[in-house]
């Protein structure tokens, strides 16, 4: 009888220790996989901002830049826009050029 309970006692020992190290095994498995899914994503999002920017649009011929500054200054004089409205639209008509 001694026998069987020290079996018992050694079979359930290595039984404990065998999960024991599955479960660092799985854990370290689950880390694996989150350090490479955040690589990925890094790479992604690098990949990304690398990209080109889209090509800037042709710039405006000077009558045309001309012609939207009136415009501008006209709408600016009827009251329909405010000075800080009418410098903002100008600055980007200007920028376009």
């Amino acid at each position: 009888m001694p026998f069987l309970l020290r079996a018992a006692i050694i079979g359930g020992g290595a039984y404990a220790i065998g999960k024991r190290v599955q479960g660092g095994r799985d854990q370290n498995a689950a880390q694996n996989q989150q350090i490479a899914d955040l690589q990925a994503q890094q790479t992604q999002q690098a990949q990304m901002q690398q990209a080109p920017a889209p090509a800037a649009a042709p710039p405006a011929s000077s009558d045309e830049t001309y012609d939207q500054l009136t415009k501008l200054k006209s709408l600016l004089d009827q009251g329909v826009l405010t000075q800080a409205e009418f410098d903002a639209q100008k600055q980007k008509i200007l920028m376009g050029m």
